[in-house]
């Protein structure tokens, strides 16, 4: 498990773009038959993926949790962004297939990923935040998901997001996960740009065309910085920054959340003129 510590807003200020890069970009979170897992300090989240094609992968338990199982003061959202799969959760096996979410409460000791095909393996991707009440396990498809369609062809920004683990959603102590999906034509997220500096988020950007890429925006919104991202990379965002981007080509993403609360709008907007 990697292990990112954290960085202030001043001394990013400093950074050149590779160390930007190492500090805030997963470059790779799915690799043939293990699990990937970044540990980040800001609200102590875990991001990480498993990629089965000829294993069954056992959540493992990093050392550097002390703890007798992963999840023992720990819960767990998985959004699957590849072929057919399932995840078994202590003996009980739940079927994922594209953008289906599977939410694993504390307490869980044994969680086993696996792919249906070995040609069009799964691709779970992984969030985990400290927790200190246990929700029951559960699973919510793509079509069961409360939804809100926002922007318009116009401004670039025509988009549905769907919303997974959330209050109105999977209930949780702590964690909330959702994906966005940009119509064709379409390449801005998250604009007007916004902190909460109440809870850190992490971006996984999917179905990225592989000749195209987003342009990840960060920083404070009066001292942008860029990242140039790919498909099936993460982006570390912290409390303090904007988290914003715009494609070459429309795209999805995956955001989520740890920290203060769980509201989906406590957001701290910059109007879009003031942005530097």
């Amino acid at each position: 498990m990697d292990y990112r510590f954290e960085s202030s807003s001043r001394e990013v200020s400093r950074f050149t773009t590779q160390e930007l890069r190492d500090q805030f970009l997963i470059e790779t979170i799915f690799h043939a038959d293990s699990i990937q897992l970044t540990y980040t300090i800001y609200d102590r989240m875990i991001i990480g993926g498993a990629k089965p094609i000829n294993l069954a992968l056992e959540l493992p338990n990093p050392d550097k949790l002390k703890a007798e199982y992963f999840l023992e003061r720990r819960e767990m959202g998985v959004i699957n962004v590849g072929g057919n799969g399932s995840i078994e959760v202590d003996g009980t096996s739940y079927e994922l297939s594209k953008l289906s979410a599977l939410y694993i409460g504390r307490g869980s000791k044994k969680v086993v990923f696996k792919s249906e095909s070995k040609e069009n393996p799964a691709l779970f991707y992984i969030l985990s935040s400290p927790a200190h009440k246990e929700y029951p396990t559960q699973k919510l498809d793509k079509k069961d998901v409360v939804t809100v369609t926002l922007g318009s062809l116009e401004t670039s920004n025509h988009r549905t997001i769907y919303k997974y683990i959330h209050n109105e959603g999977i209930q949780s102590c702590q964690l909330v996960m959702g994906l966005t999906i940009l119509e064709p034509g379409s390449i801005w997220n998250t604009m007007p740009a916004h902190v909460h500096d109440r809870r850190m988020e992490a971006y996984l950007y999917f179905d990225v065309d592989p000749q195209h890429a987003v342009l990840h925006l960060m920083g404070p919104a009066q001292e942008t910085k860029h990242l140039w991202v790919h498909n099936h990379q993460a982006i570390i965002s912290p409390p303090w920054s904007v988290h914003s981007g715009a494609g070459t080509k429309n795209y999805s993403f995956i955001w989520g959340m740890a920290g203060e609360n769980k509201d989906y709008t406590d957001m701290d907007f910059s109007e879009i003129i003031e942005l530097k």
